[in-house]
């Protein structure tokens, strides 16, 4: 019997399955798909809140190497303006990495800290009762475990053998993006884009490497068969359409179609299933968010559940998942419906893009709207107090080293600027620096795994008050038998 079987190894799936060994949690995941997909595939933006839980766990070196760094400036609706002033992060841009990358290092992450994966077994059907998860695979195996995930993405069979509801808009135009060579004169391509974007936001043909480019374009419509990838035939036809000319495109290294349904599940949580990633939420790709937002889920829930498996978890820390990040994916719907609009080229939704073109030209707009696309503006609602309580704390500079060198074993942490604090009867489960050299204009702060601020003081009660809220009575051993 598994404590956790997981049905997705995309980038959801990975790191849930990460974050629940590093507290020893059983985990197996379960891939349908037989192979990783190839190493030519489409481009992905890593959001600065991402950089920082990688930085966090370790893991963010190992990213930096693959991937190519560009300004955040621009991110919301291609609007172009500078990285704003006053971003609360060490990390002011983004990392464009290829997806297969992003999924095979948080794969072998996984697996180097324990956690089993199966390619090939897809889920057919699920049931559970009060004591775990019956999940059955294609060809009829049957497997028990405490706790199922679905992230198994858009089209989740976990989601739709839960019954779940997944309310919002269907797609209603389709987006053909991927990269390829093209034989016309780079200042010709370049004349004909300035042109065509002048009314077509949504339409991008930008150079990605020598004789090599990144190709974005609407078309009216959606494809019947949406699994079937578009072809360069594809594109050339809509280049012509659209540009009149198909700038000679040929030799692709990846194409791929997106619509632009607008879904979220209704509940992330039914008893012992949860969802995450895109199973939970799809939105269309404007800003680049989804990975980055099913990543930021699983970072979320992985300890809340491992606190659930090992038996410290008090009583409704579980159902915080949904609390906080279901917000979070609604916020993140609304602000993509905002970023389409403004692509298009009606005369209304191109007046309101000039408006906000110019209303960024302040700082402090400019800076809001980038704080919502890399999610590091977010703040759950833990209650009255500080401004900070809720909110992520950055990699701030420590006696000895940095602050995310402590939370690599996905541990809460009491930071104590103060001297006098403990965290006695909470040591199986979280870490104690005390540093009255912190770079922190608080006392003292309880940061949880996931890098939030659960509480903000200076006294020893109200402190084992917050831990016994987050992680469980003092006296609960994380490494007893746990409890059902």
């Amino acid at each position: 019997m598994f404590d956790v079987v997981i049905a997705g190894c995309g980038p959801t799936g990975a790191m849930l399955a990460a974050e629940l060994r590093l507290h020893d949690v059983r985990v197996l995941v379960l891939e349908k798909e037989p192979e990783p997909a190839s190493s030519f595939a489409r481009i992905v933006s890593l959001h600065i809140r991402s950089l920082e839980i990688l930085a966090m766990r370790g893991l963010l070196d190992r990213f930096l190497e693959r991937g190519r760094q560009r300004p955040v400036g621009g991110a919301f609706a291609g609007i172009p303006h500078p990285t704003p002033e006053g971003l609360d992060s060490e990390f002011t841009s983004l990392l464009g990495i290829p997806q297969p990358i992003v999924e095979g290092l948080l794969r072998d992450h996984a697996i180097a800290l324990g956690a089993q994966v199966r390619a090939g077994c897809a889920v057919t059907g699920l049931d559970q009762d009060d004591e775990g998860v019956t999940v059955e695979l294609a060809g009829g195996e049957r497997l028990r475990s405490r706790y199922l995930a679905g992230c198994d993405g858009a089209r989740s069979t976990v989601r739709k053998l839960l019954g779940v509801g997944f309310p919002g808009e269907p797609s209603r135009n389709d987006t053909l993006m991927g990269e390829m060579a093209a034989d016309a004169p780079p200042e010709e391509i370049a004349a004909r884009v300035a042109e065509i974007r002048e009314t077509d936001k949504a339409f991008s043909f930008g150079p990605f490497g020598e004789g090599i480019y990144r190709v974005v374009i609407s078309v009216a419509g959606v494809s019947e068969n949406r699994a079937q990838p578009p072809t360069i035939d594809d594109f050339a036809h809509q280049l012509r359409a659209i540009a009149g000319t198909d700038f000679g495109v040929h030799s692709p290294r990846w194409l791929s179609r997106f619509g632009d349904a607008t879904r979220l599940a209704e509940r992330y949580r039914t008893g012992r299933v949860l969802l995450a990633g895109d199973a939970a939420h799809i939105h269309p790709p404007a800003g680049g968010q989804g990975l980055n937002l099913g990543l930021q889920d699983a970072v979320n829930l992985g300890w809340k559940l491992a606190g659930q498996v090992r038996g410290w978890a008090p009583g409704a820390l579980l159902d915080t998942y949904h609390a906080e990040r279901h917000p979070v994916a609604a916020d993140v719907l609304d602000n993509t419906r905002a970023q389409v609009a403004l692509a298009s080229a009606e005369p209304g939704a191109q007046a309101v893009r000039r408006l906000l073109t110019e209303l960024m030209d302040i700082n402090e707009v400019n800076r809001r709207l980038i704080e919502k696309i890399t999610a590091i503006g977010i703040r759950y609602d833990l209650g009255p107090g500080p401004g900070l309580l809720g909110r992520r704390l950055r990699d701030v500079d420590l006696a000895q080293g940095h602050l995310y060198d402590h939370l690599r074993g996905g541990r809460g942490l009491v930071l104590d600027r103060t001297g006098h604090l403990k965290a006695d009867g909470w040591l199986d489960r979280v870490d104690l620096v005390t540093d009255s050299t912190a770079a922190l204009d608080v006392p003292a702060l309880l940061l949880r795994p996931d890098g939030h601020v659960a509480w903000i003081g200076e006294h020893q009660q109200d402190l084992d008050e917050h831990l016994a809220r987050w992680f469980g009575l003092s006296e609960v051993s994380a490494f007893r038998t746990p409890s059902r």
